[in-house]
Protein backbone atom coordinates (compact mmCIF):
# COMPACT_ATOMS: atom_id res chain seq x y z
CA UNK A 1 0.00 0.00 0.00
CA UNK A 2 1.38 3.43 -0.93
CA UNK A 3 2.20 5.86 1.86
CA UNK A 4 -0.19 8.84 1.73
CA UNK A 5 1.54 12.21 1.83
CA UNK A 6 1.75 13.32 5.47
CA UNK A 7 4.74 15.14 6.90
CA UNK A 8 3.20 17.11 9.77
CA UNK A 9 -0.14 17.70 11.49
CA UNK A 10 -0.43 21.01 9.67
CA UNK A 11 -0.24 19.23 6.31
CA UNK A 12 -2.99 16.78 7.17
CA UNK A 13 -6.35 17.02 5.39
CA UNK A 14 -9.39 17.94 7.45
CA UNK A 15 -12.63 16.02 7.88
CA UNK A 16 -15.64 17.41 9.69
CA UNK A 17 -18.55 16.08 11.70
CA UNK A 18 -22.11 16.79 10.65
CA UNK A 19 -23.94 19.35 12.81
CA UNK A 20 -26.03 16.66 14.52
CA UNK A 21 -23.12 14.26 15.09
CA UNK A 22 -22.13 13.59 18.68
CA UNK A 23 -18.88 15.54 19.06
CA UNK A 24 -19.17 15.15 22.84
CA UNK A 25 -18.66 11.39 22.50
CA UNK A 26 -15.34 11.97 20.72
CA UNK A 27 -14.28 14.46 23.38
CA UNK A 28 -15.16 11.92 26.07
CA UNK A 29 -13.05 9.18 24.55
CA UNK A 30 -15.04 7.45 21.78
CA UNK A 31 -12.44 6.04 19.35
CA UNK A 32 -14.45 5.63 16.14
CA UNK A 33 -16.25 7.94 13.71
CA UNK A 34 -18.67 6.29 11.29
CA UNK A 35 -19.19 7.46 7.71
CA UNK A 36 -22.76 8.62 8.43
CA UNK A 37 -21.46 11.04 11.09
CA UNK A 38 -19.24 12.98 8.68
CA UNK A 39 -19.66 15.51 5.92
CA UNK A 40 -18.76 13.38 2.92
CA UNK A 41 -17.92 15.07 -0.38
CA UNK A 42 -15.71 14.32 -3.37
CA UNK A 43 -12.61 15.52 -1.51
CA UNK A 44 -13.12 13.34 1.56
CA UNK A 45 -14.02 10.33 -0.57
CA UNK A 46 -10.71 10.70 -2.43
CA UNK A 47 -8.54 10.64 0.71
CA UNK A 48 -6.21 7.65 0.47
CA UNK A 49 -6.93 4.85 2.97
CA UNK A 50 -4.62 5.14 5.96
CA UNK A 51 -4.11 8.90 5.69
CA UNK A 52 -3.76 10.82 8.96
CA UNK A 53 -6.32 13.65 9.07
CA UNK A 54 -7.60 16.34 11.41
CA UNK A 55 -11.09 15.76 12.75
CA UNK A 56 -13.15 18.86 13.52
CA UNK A 57 -16.63 19.36 14.88
CA UNK A 58 -19.31 21.20 12.89
CA UNK A 59 -18.03 24.53 14.26
CA UNK A 60 -14.52 23.76 12.99
CA UNK A 61 -13.07 23.11 16.44
CA UNK A 62 -10.26 20.55 16.48
CA UNK A 63 -11.19 17.20 18.05
CA UNK A 64 -8.42 14.72 17.21
CA UNK A 65 -5.89 13.41 14.74
CA UNK A 66 -7.50 10.42 13.10
CA UNK A 67 -6.63 7.66 10.64
CA UNK A 68 -9.02 7.73 7.68
CA UNK A 69 -10.32 4.94 5.49
CA UNK A 70 -13.10 5.93 3.06
CA UNK A 71 -13.52 2.22 2.18
CA UNK A 72 -14.62 1.32 5.69
CA UNK A 73 -17.82 2.07 7.58
CA UNK A 74 -15.49 3.16 10.39
CA UNK A 75 -14.34 6.16 8.41
CA UNK A 76 -11.99 7.53 11.05
CA UNK A 77 -10.14 6.08 14.05
CA UNK A 78 -8.84 8.40 16.76
CA UNK A 79 -5.05 8.31 17.13
CA UNK A 80 -4.22 11.37 19.25
CA UNK A 81 -6.05 14.32 20.77
CA UNK A 82 -3.00 16.57 20.54
CA UNK A 83 -3.19 18.64 17.38
CA UNK A 84 0.62 18.84 17.25
CA UNK A 85 1.28 15.11 17.62
CA UNK A 86 3.57 13.44 15.08
CA UNK A 87 2.52 9.88 14.25
CA UNK A 88 6.03 8.54 13.88
CA UNK A 89 8.44 6.02 15.42
CA UNK A 90 8.74 8.01 18.65
CA UNK A 91 4.95 8.13 18.95
CA UNK A 92 4.74 4.36 18.56
CA UNK A 93 7.54 3.91 21.09
CA UNK A 94 5.62 5.86 23.73
CA UNK A 95 2.56 3.65 23.20
CA UNK A 96 4.65 0.48 23.44
CA UNK A 97 6.45 1.66 26.57
CA UNK A 98 3.15 2.30 28.36
CA UNK A 99 1.74 -1.06 27.28
CA UNK A 100 4.90 -2.93 28.21
CA UNK A 101 4.99 -1.43 31.72
CA UNK A 102 1.49 -2.80 32.35
CA UNK A 103 2.29 -6.30 31.07
CA UNK A 104 5.55 -6.51 33.00
CA UNK A 105 3.57 -5.66 36.13
CA UNK A 106 1.25 -8.60 35.42
CA UNK A 107 3.55 -11.35 34.18
CA UNK A 108 7.02 -12.61 35.00
CA UNK A 109 7.58 -14.22 31.61
CA UNK A 110 7.26 -12.31 28.29
CA UNK A 111 4.25 -14.21 26.97
CA UNK A 112 1.16 -12.02 26.69
CA UNK A 113 -0.90 -9.70 24.54
CA UNK A 114 1.19 -6.55 24.33
CA UNK A 115 -1.22 -4.35 22.36
CA UNK A 116 -4.99 -4.73 22.47
CA UNK A 117 -5.99 -2.28 19.76
CA UNK A 118 -8.01 0.78 20.81
CA UNK A 119 -7.65 0.03 24.52
CA UNK A 120 -3.87 0.48 24.19
CA UNK A 121 -4.14 3.54 21.96
CA UNK A 122 -3.39 1.78 18.65
CA UNK A 123 -6.76 1.32 16.92
CA UNK A 124 -7.01 -1.82 14.83
CA UNK A 125 -3.61 -3.14 15.95
CA UNK A 126 -3.12 -6.38 17.89
CA UNK A 127 0.32 -7.57 19.02
CA UNK A 128 0.97 -10.81 20.88
CA UNK A 129 4.38 -11.51 22.36
CA UNK A 130 6.07 -14.92 22.46
CA UNK A 131 9.36 -14.35 24.25
CA UNK A 132 11.70 -12.61 21.81
CA UNK A 133 9.15 -12.91 18.98
CA UNK A 134 6.13 -10.66 18.38
CA UNK A 135 3.21 -11.21 16.02
CA UNK A 136 1.57 -8.04 14.72
CA UNK A 137 -1.93 -7.93 13.28
CA UNK A 138 -2.39 -4.58 11.49
CA UNK A 139 -6.15 -4.73 11.03
CA UNK A 140 -6.53 -1.11 9.92
CA UNK A 141 -5.17 0.63 6.83
CA UNK A 142 -3.15 3.23 8.74
CA UNK A 143 -1.17 0.54 10.58
CA UNK A 144 -0.51 -1.32 7.33
CA UNK A 145 1.03 1.83 5.89
CA UNK A 146 3.06 2.72 8.98
CA UNK A 147 4.24 -0.83 9.65
CA UNK A 148 7.93 0.09 9.32
CA UNK A 149 8.10 2.72 12.11
CA UNK A 150 5.75 0.54 14.16
CA UNK A 151 8.10 -2.45 13.91
CA UNK A 152 11.23 -0.38 14.62
CA UNK A 153 9.64 1.08 17.74
CA UNK A 154 8.44 -2.35 18.81
CA UNK A 155 11.93 -3.83 18.54
CA UNK A 156 13.56 -0.90 20.32
CA UNK A 157 11.17 -0.81 23.27
CA UNK A 158 10.62 -4.52 23.88
CA UNK A 159 13.89 -6.02 22.66
CA UNK A 160 12.16 -8.61 20.48
CA UNK A 161 14.32 -9.83 17.62
CA UNK A 162 11.69 -11.46 15.41
CA UNK A 163 8.52 -9.75 14.19
CA UNK A 164 5.84 -11.52 12.16
CA UNK A 165 3.04 -9.67 10.40
CA UNK A 166 -0.15 -11.74 10.37
CA UNK A 167 -2.39 -9.89 7.96
CA UNK A 168 -5.31 -12.29 7.87
CA UNK A 169 -8.85 -12.31 9.17
CA UNK A 170 -12.29 -10.73 8.85
CA UNK A 171 -11.22 -7.33 10.18
CA UNK A 172 -8.78 -6.72 7.33
CA UNK A 173 -11.46 -7.61 4.81
CA UNK A 174 -13.72 -4.95 6.29
CA UNK A 175 -10.89 -2.43 5.80
CA UNK A 176 -10.36 -3.47 2.18
CA UNK A 177 -6.90 -4.88 2.96
CA UNK A 178 -5.24 -7.89 1.38
CA UNK A 179 -4.45 -11.00 3.39
CA UNK A 180 -0.76 -11.71 3.86
CA UNK A 181 1.58 -13.24 6.42
CA UNK A 182 5.29 -12.50 6.40
CA UNK A 183 8.34 -12.27 8.62
CA UNK A 184 9.37 -8.62 8.89
CA UNK A 185 12.39 -9.14 11.13
CA UNK A 186 14.45 -12.10 12.34
CA UNK A 187 13.42 -15.70 11.75
CA UNK A 188 10.83 -18.19 12.98
CA UNK A 189 12.25 -21.66 13.52
CA UNK A 190 9.50 -24.12 14.32
CA UNK A 191 6.97 -24.08 17.13
CA UNK A 192 7.34 -21.90 20.21
CA UNK A 193 6.60 -23.43 23.63
CA UNK A 194 4.44 -21.05 25.65
CA UNK A 195 4.18 -21.45 29.45
CA UNK A 196 0.81 -20.47 30.89
CA UNK A 197 -0.84 -21.48 34.17
CA UNK A 198 1.69 -24.26 34.59
CA UNK A 199 0.81 -25.79 31.22
CA UNK A 200 2.86 -25.75 28.02
CA UNK A 201 1.20 -24.75 24.75
CA UNK A 202 2.82 -25.04 21.35
CA UNK A 203 2.34 -21.91 19.24
CA UNK A 204 2.55 -22.14 15.44
CA UNK A 205 3.17 -18.50 14.53
CA UNK A 206 3.19 -19.01 10.77
CA UNK A 207 0.40 -21.53 10.29
CA UNK A 208 -1.83 -21.29 13.35
CA UNK A 209 -5.01 -19.31 13.91
CA UNK A 210 -4.56 -15.54 14.21
CA UNK A 211 -1.30 -14.84 16.09
CA UNK A 212 -0.71 -18.52 16.85
CA UNK A 213 -2.16 -18.77 20.35
CA UNK A 214 -5.00 -17.26 22.37
CA UNK A 215 -3.88 -15.55 25.58
CA UNK A 216 -7.30 -14.19 26.47
CA UNK A 217 -8.54 -17.30 28.31
CA UNK A 218 -5.61 -17.35 30.76
CA UNK A 219 -7.64 -16.35 33.87
CA UNK A 220 -10.48 -18.71 32.92
CA UNK A 221 -8.00 -21.56 32.50
CA UNK A 222 -6.78 -20.65 35.97
CA UNK A 223 -10.27 -20.78 37.44
CA UNK A 224 -10.97 -24.13 35.77
CA UNK A 225 -7.83 -25.54 37.40
CA UNK A 226 -9.52 -25.08 40.79
CA UNK A 227 -12.26 -27.53 39.73
CA UNK A 228 -10.35 -30.37 38.14
CA UNK A 229 -8.00 -32.05 40.61
CA UNK A 230 -8.36 -35.81 40.26
CA UNK A 231 -11.22 -35.30 37.79
CA UNK A 232 -12.08 -36.46 34.27
CA UNK A 233 -12.25 -33.44 31.92
CA UNK A 234 -13.77 -32.88 28.47
CA UNK A 235 -12.59 -29.84 26.47
CA UNK A 236 -14.74 -29.17 23.39
CA UNK A 237 -13.60 -26.75 20.66
CA UNK A 238 -10.21 -27.30 22.27
CA UNK A 239 -8.00 -25.73 19.57
CA UNK A 240 -4.37 -26.36 20.69
CA UNK A 241 -5.38 -27.79 24.04
CA UNK A 242 -6.80 -24.74 25.82
CA UNK A 243 -8.65 -25.92 28.90
CA UNK A 244 -7.49 -29.54 28.56
CA UNK A 245 -3.78 -28.80 29.06
CA UNK A 246 -4.57 -26.28 31.79
CA UNK A 247 -6.63 -29.00 33.52
CA UNK A 248 -3.76 -31.49 33.34
CA UNK A 249 -1.47 -28.87 34.85
CA UNK A 250 -4.08 -28.41 37.58
CA UNK A 251 -4.06 -32.08 38.52
CA UNK A 252 -6.83 -33.57 36.40
CA UNK A 253 -6.82 -37.35 36.18
CA UNK A 254 -7.46 -37.20 32.43
CA UNK A 255 -8.44 -34.76 29.69
CA UNK A 256 -10.05 -35.29 26.29
CA UNK A 257 -9.66 -32.56 23.63
CA UNK A 258 -12.25 -32.32 20.86
CA UNK A 259 -11.66 -30.19 17.76
CA UNK A 260 -12.32 -30.31 14.02
CA UNK A 261 -8.70 -29.41 13.18
CA UNK A 262 -6.19 -32.24 13.06
CA UNK A 263 -3.36 -29.68 13.04
CA UNK A 264 -4.64 -28.03 16.23
CA UNK A 265 -4.99 -31.39 17.97
CA UNK A 266 -1.46 -32.35 16.93
CA UNK A 267 -0.19 -29.18 18.61
CA UNK A 268 -2.22 -30.08 21.71
CA UNK A 269 -0.58 -33.51 21.78
CA UNK A 270 2.86 -31.92 21.54
CA UNK A 271 1.95 -29.62 24.41
CA UNK A 272 0.85 -32.56 26.55
CA UNK A 273 4.10 -34.37 25.70
CA UNK A 274 6.16 -31.33 26.68
CA UNK A 275 4.37 -31.41 30.05
CA UNK A 276 4.95 -35.14 30.50
CA UNK A 277 1.17 -35.70 30.47
CA UNK A 278 0.67 -37.72 27.29
CA UNK A 279 -0.65 -40.74 29.19
CA UNK A 280 -3.47 -38.66 30.68
CA UNK A 281 -4.35 -36.87 27.44
CA UNK A 282 -6.46 -37.94 24.48
CA UNK A 283 -7.89 -36.24 21.41
CA UNK A 284 -10.95 -36.78 19.26
CA UNK A 285 -11.22 -35.12 15.86
CA UNK A 286 -14.63 -34.17 14.51
CA UNK A 287 -17.42 -31.66 14.38
CA UNK A 288 -18.07 -30.63 17.98
CA UNK A 289 -21.82 -31.16 17.79
CA UNK A 290 -21.37 -34.59 16.23
CA UNK A 291 -18.87 -35.60 18.92
CA UNK A 292 -21.11 -34.33 21.73
CA UNK A 293 -23.95 -36.43 20.33
CA UNK A 294 -21.70 -39.47 19.97
CA UNK A 295 -20.38 -39.18 23.53
CA UNK A 296 -23.97 -39.10 24.81
CA UNK A 297 -24.86 -42.20 22.78
CA UNK A 298 -21.78 -43.94 24.15
CA UNK A 299 -22.93 -43.23 27.70
CA UNK A 300 -19.86 -41.15 28.49
CA UNK A 301 -19.80 -38.69 31.38
CA UNK A 302 -17.26 -36.28 32.82
CA UNK A 303 -16.63 -34.40 36.04
CA UNK A 304 -15.87 -31.19 34.15
CA UNK A 305 -16.99 -30.22 30.63
CA UNK A 306 -15.82 -26.97 29.04
CA UNK A 307 -16.88 -25.64 25.64
CA UNK A 308 -15.01 -22.73 24.05
CA UNK A 309 -16.42 -22.38 20.54
CA UNK A 310 -15.47 -19.85 17.85
CA UNK A 311 -17.52 -16.70 17.51
CA UNK A 312 -21.01 -17.88 16.56
CA UNK A 313 -22.25 -14.26 16.53
CA UNK A 314 -19.43 -12.15 15.04
CA UNK A 315 -21.86 -9.41 13.95
CA UNK A 316 -25.34 -8.16 14.73
CA UNK A 317 -26.94 -9.84 11.67
CA UNK A 318 -25.60 -13.17 12.97
CA UNK A 319 -26.79 -12.64 16.56
CA UNK A 320 -29.98 -14.73 16.65
CA UNK A 321 -28.43 -17.64 14.80
CA UNK A 322 -25.41 -17.41 17.06
CA UNK A 323 -27.47 -17.44 20.24
CA UNK A 324 -29.26 -20.56 19.04
CA UNK A 325 -25.87 -22.20 18.50
CA UNK A 326 -24.74 -21.29 22.04
CA UNK A 327 -27.99 -22.68 23.40
CA UNK A 328 -27.42 -25.90 21.44
CA UNK A 329 -23.90 -26.26 22.86
CA UNK A 330 -25.22 -25.89 26.40
CA UNK A 331 -28.11 -28.31 25.76
CA UNK A 332 -25.80 -31.02 24.41
CA UNK A 333 -22.93 -30.52 26.87
CA UNK A 334 -24.89 -30.33 30.13
CA UNK A 335 -26.09 -33.98 30.14
CA UNK A 336 -22.48 -35.16 29.87
CA UNK A 337 -21.66 -33.58 33.26
CA UNK A 338 -21.88 -35.92 36.23
CA UNK A 339 -24.07 -34.80 39.13
CA UNK A 340 -22.13 -32.32 41.22
CA UNK A 341 -19.76 -31.66 38.32
CA UNK A 342 -19.00 -28.47 36.46
CA UNK A 343 -19.85 -27.02 33.05
CA UNK A 344 -17.91 -24.14 31.50
CA UNK A 345 -19.38 -22.27 28.53
CA UNK A 346 -17.53 -19.52 26.66
CA UNK A 347 -18.25 -16.93 23.98
CA UNK A 348 -15.88 -14.67 22.05
CA UNK A 349 -18.71 -13.04 20.06
CA UNK A 350 -18.76 -9.24 20.01
CA UNK A 351 -22.45 -9.12 19.14
CA UNK A 352 -23.63 -11.41 21.96
CA UNK A 353 -23.36 -9.40 25.18
CA UNK A 354 -23.16 -11.08 28.57
CA UNK A 355 -26.90 -10.98 29.25
CA UNK A 356 -27.81 -12.52 25.89
CA UNK A 357 -25.11 -15.16 26.12
CA UNK A 358 -26.06 -16.09 29.67
CA UNK A 359 -29.72 -16.32 28.67
CA UNK A 360 -28.88 -18.70 25.81
CA UNK A 361 -26.75 -20.87 28.11
CA UNK A 362 -29.43 -20.96 30.81
CA UNK A 363 -32.06 -22.06 28.29
CA UNK A 364 -29.78 -24.71 26.87
CA UNK A 365 -28.88 -26.16 30.26
CA UNK A 366 -32.54 -26.24 31.26
CA UNK A 367 -33.44 -28.12 28.10
CA UNK A 368 -30.46 -30.42 28.48
CA UNK A 369 -30.84 -31.60 32.09
CA UNK A 370 -34.24 -30.38 33.30
CA UNK A 371 -35.91 -33.62 32.28
CA UNK A 372 -33.26 -35.49 34.28
CA UNK A 373 -34.34 -33.73 37.44
CA UNK A 374 -31.22 -31.60 37.50
CA UNK A 375 -30.59 -27.88 37.59
CA UNK A 376 -27.58 -25.58 37.52
CA UNK A 377 -25.89 -23.09 39.79
CA UNK A 378 -23.97 -20.28 38.08
CA UNK A 379 -20.81 -20.12 40.19
CA UNK A 380 -18.43 -17.88 38.27
CA UNK A 381 -18.33 -15.37 35.42
CA UNK A 382 -14.98 -14.78 33.77
CA UNK A 383 -13.61 -12.41 31.16
CA UNK A 384 -10.40 -11.88 29.22
CA UNK A 385 -7.14 -11.37 31.07
CA UNK A 386 -5.80 -8.00 32.12
CA UNK A 387 -3.47 -7.99 29.10
CA UNK A 388 -6.69 -7.58 27.07
CA UNK A 389 -7.89 -4.31 28.61
CA UNK A 390 -11.43 -3.08 28.06
CA UNK A 391 -11.88 0.40 26.62
CA UNK A 392 -14.92 1.78 28.49
CA UNK A 393 -16.09 3.75 25.43
CA UNK A 394 -15.91 0.71 23.16
CA UNK A 395 -18.04 -2.26 24.15
CA UNK A 396 -16.47 -4.39 21.39
CA UNK A 397 -13.17 -4.54 23.28
CA UNK A 398 -14.86 -6.61 26.01
CA UNK A 399 -15.78 -9.55 23.80
CA UNK A 400 -14.89 -12.63 25.89
CA UNK A 401 -17.32 -14.19 28.40
CA UNK A 402 -16.92 -17.43 30.35
CA UNK A 403 -19.70 -18.89 32.51
CA UNK A 404 -19.06 -21.74 34.93
CA UNK A 405 -22.00 -23.76 36.27
CA UNK A 406 -22.33 -26.56 38.81
CA UNK A 407 -24.85 -29.22 37.78
CA UNK A 408 -26.90 -30.35 40.76
CA UNK A 409 -30.03 -32.40 41.47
Amino acid sequence: MTQPSFSSPEAAPTIRLKPKANARAIRHGAPWVYDNELVIDRRTKSIAPGTIARLEDAERNFLALVAVNPNSRIFARVLDRDAAAQIDEAWFAAKFAAALAHRETLYEAPFYRLIHAEADGLPGVVIDRFGDTAVVQPNAAWADILIEPLVEALRTVTGVTTVVMNGTGRARGLEGLEETTEILSGAVEGLIPVPMNGATYMADLMGGQKTGLFYDQRPNHGFAQRLVKGKKVLDVFSHVGGFALASLAGGAESALSVDSSAAALELAEKGAAAMGKSDAFATRKGDAFDVLAALAEEGESFDVVICDPPAFAPSKPALEKGLRAYERVARMAAPLVREGGYLGLCSCSHAADLDKFRGACNRGIGRGVGHLGRSAQLIHTGFAGADHPLMPQLAESGYLKALFYRIVS
